[in-house]
């Protein structure tokens, strides 16, 4: 490895979201998931959940959109929602989801700056009701057209850069380490290993 990949990879690693997660819930299309990945890995979200509980796991994931993401990430397959979100709970204090329902608030309004994960649900069916009674709230994406529904992937794009606005505006890239020293240094070796025959 160069001392330029090396640099890079210390680099990311500094600038990783602790207590940002993000849940994707019974999303059909690999590609979809594969896409979410991508933007995760953008804003420097570490921990992936991808919870399927109504539909098989998933053999692979779309190869276009994940290819130079999924390696990159810690990603938590799980079929049984109580094991998941006990998992997300002890990263995260607050659990919110994409769902339009009485008490949903903007995106605009959440703290995103506090440890929290977020819920992304099915295409077609979204967030199902035994996931929602694990979460604190749900929020919306304000839209000013006639359809009221954003692709998945979209949806997550919009909502982990409204993250990383908020995180900036506090100071969360600055640098400094966010990640627990154990988790750290386990993907510091493991990057390693996985982009030594990658170009910077």
């Amino acid at each position: 490895m160069t001392p330029e990949r090396s640099t890079k990879i210390n680099r990311v690693l500094n600038l990783r979201q602790s207590g940002l997660v993000v849940i994707m819930e019974n999303v059909f299309d690999p590609h979809n998931v594969s896409a979410v990945m991508r933007t995760c890995d953008a804003v420097g979200v570490q921990d992936v959940f991808v919870l399927n509980n109504g539909i098989p796991q998933h053999k692979r994931y779309g190869k276009t959109s994940s290819a130079s993401a999924i390696g990159w990430l810690s990603i938590h397959e799980y079929s049984d929602t109580a094991a998941c979100m006990a998992h997300v709970k002890q990263l995260c204090n607050k659990v919110y989801a994409t769902h339009l329902g009485v008490k949903s608030s903007s995106l605009y309004e959440l703290n995103l700056t506090e440890k929290v994960a977020l819920v992304f649900g099915n295409e077609r069916h979204g967030v199902t009701e035994n996931c929602l009674t694990y979460c604190d709230g749900n929020f919306i994406i304000p839209q000013m057209g006639m359809v009221q529904s954003l692709n998945i992937s979209v949806a997550c794009a919009i909502t982990l850069y409204e993250a990383l606005r908020q995180r900036q505006d506090a100071g969360y890239y600055d640098g400094t380490c966010r990640l627990p020293p154990e988790q750290r240094n386990k993907l510091a070796t493991a990057w390693k290993m996985y982009g030594s025959n990658e170009t910077p």
